[in-house]
């Protein structure tokens, strides 16, 4: 195995001598230049893994070499090295895309220590990563056979997501596949335990008995944060699951200051028309119905699902603070709703409380769908992750956010559902007025495979909408998704491996929620 090449750069070479003796003893080969010039010429001659800069240096000065090396190659390491502690040499520096930064004299332990740091810092992480999930496994392993309450999974979720995240950086292929082999059989669990409560928690007796659910989201936990001075804007990211609002949350956090995050059950079906509907009203959907029959469409019934959502919110405060609010919904679906919000959102902080509603992230997902070359762009979770993040970095939204980050405003981060990667399929037939989507079904003649789903045949019971005296609904369980008998291979090959929501899995019911205010 060739020995990995550090550039050192001081024209002091000489007095470093036992350093550079104890990095070769090491396994390293150090290249030494006393000036700036040869530092730039040797970079470019040979394979470099890291550079070793002085700042304090004759002709070219540490900063002057920096620049040029990163010029010609942005991609390389530079530790600087010197006897000048000023703040401003430092910033400057640092403004220079170094990895690192030491002070004279620095010992031979600390070299080794930048070295590790830098060059093996990806394997060293990977390996204590995979170090501590091994030690955490069993732990988990015993949660799941505890018979937890709907607080002890939302915990055990945010510990699988937080792994799930974390293994994916490492090159341990082994243990990602152990995650996501612990996270399958925690849904198998999950399943059972939403199977065999959720009926009872949509009305319960005791409040504390039940996990906060799209219904009473609104009343719960965003109307208290609402104040007569402060304006709220409640940010609802349509599809977003708990790992998306991890991967793009630090970005929040750079601008912003966490004050609360939890998480909430989405209601079933774990569909937009549903869960959205029914967090604006807080109303279950049969009550929605009942209160709103000319807004409320059924799934066979034609026309858009969710083009009352404003006029709800309204109704709601209405209901709820005797109409003493001033509110505002905001609805972004394409590119040039973005940039209007975009450059309006410093109005919105005239209102009490604004609602924006954003798409992209289930327009995303039906897109994967349905094109191939999104398909290899997002092949998994992580790749569907990395996909969210570089959205949300470049988003009109964010910078959005950006312009709201020295106003005093309250802000609301949260989603109506998740949504669940596919991979099994399930048998069904039904008739043509039933839904056509994959992960639950509602209809008059359905014939299924009972295993696979979790079937509720009197819609009220779960405050469901019942068009036809023999409606039902079923609702897949796990990755599981509902394919007809014919084309069967087609589509069971055209779905596969896509996200789909609707159904019963810990990434559609347990989502996110978040508030911050300004630093």
């Amino acid at each position: 195995m060739s020995k990995i090449n550090i550039l050192w750069a001081d024209d002091e070479i000489d007095h470093l001598k036992p350093q550079i003796i104890f990095l070769e003893s090491k396994g390293y080969n150090v290249i030494g230049v006393t000036n700036g010039q040869d530092a730039i010429e040797r970079s470019k001659e040979y394979d470099i893994a890291v550079v070793f800069l002085d700042e304090h240096m004759p002709g070219l000065s540490g900063l002057e070499t920096l620049t040029h090396i990163k010029a010609a190659n942005p991609g390389l390491p530079v530790v600087m090295i010197t006897k000048n502690e000023e703040e401003n040499i430092m910033e400057e520096a640092i403004g220079g895309q170094i990895s690192d930064y030491l002070i004279k004299p620095v010992k031979p332990n600390q070299i080794l220590l930048t070295l590790k740091k830098i060059i093996d810092n990806k394997r060293l992480v990977s390996q204590k990563t995979t170090s501590e999930y091994q030690k955490e496994f069993q732990s988990i392993f015993s949660q799941l056979q505890s018979g937890m309450d709907f607080n002890g999974w939302s915990e055990l979720y945010k510990k699988l997501v937080y792994w799930e995240i974390e293994l994916s950086k490492s090159d341990t292929a082994g243990m990602r596949d152990v995650m996501a082999m612990q996270k399958q059989e925690a849904n198998v669990e999950f399943n059972k335990f939403v199977i065999s409560n959720y009926l009872d928690w949509l009305k319960p007796k005791d409040e504390a008995a039940a996990p906060t659910m799209s219904h009473n989201l609104m009343e719960r936990k965003v109307f208290p944060v609402i104040e007569e001075e402060v304006p709220t804007i409640l940010v609802l990211i349509d599809n977003l699951r708990l790992d998306q609002w991890k991967i793009i949350q630090p970005m929040i956090n750079e601008n912003f200051r966490m004050v609360e995050e939890d998480t909430f059950y989405s209601i079933l079906p774990t569909a937009t028309q549903y869960s959205r509907n029914s967090i604006f009203t807080g109303l279950l959907p049969l009550e929605i119905e009942q209160h709103y029959p000319e807004q409320w469409k059924n799934d066979e019934e034609e026309g858009g699902k969710n083009l009352h959502e404003g006029f709800f919110l309204e109704d709601f405060i209405k209901r709820s603070f005797h109409d003493t609010l001033k509110v505002d919904y905001k609805k972004v679906t394409n590119h040039k709703a973005g940039k209007e919000l975009e450059d309006n959102i410093l109005n919105y902080c005239n209102n009490h409380l604004t609602a924006i509603v954003y798409n992209f992230v289930d327009m995303l997902s039906h897109a994967r769908t349905e094109m191939e070359v999104l398909k290899e762009l997002a092949s998994d979770e992580s790749a569907y992750r990395s996909l969210t993040l570089s959205w949300f970095d470049h988003s009109p939204l964010h910078n959005a956010l950006k312009k709201l980050s020295d106003k005093k405003v309250n802000l609301i981060f949260t989603t109506d559902h998740g949504t669940m990667r596919v991979n099994t399929p399930s048998k069904c037939i039904a008739d043509k007025a039933t839904t056509t989507n994959l992960r639950y079904k509602n209809g008059k003649n359905l014939n299924y495979e009972a295993k696979d789903v979790f079937e509720i045949n009197d819609p009220h019971k779960a405050y469901l909408p019942k068009p036809h005296v023999s409606s039902k609904f079923i609702f897949a369980k796990e990755d599981k998704f509902l394919v007809y008998p014919n084309s069967y291979n087609h589509y069971v090959n055209y779905f596969k491996n896509t996200f789909q929501h609707g159904g019963i899995s810990l990434e559609e019911i347990i989502v996110p929620f978040a508030v911050y205010t300004n630093k």
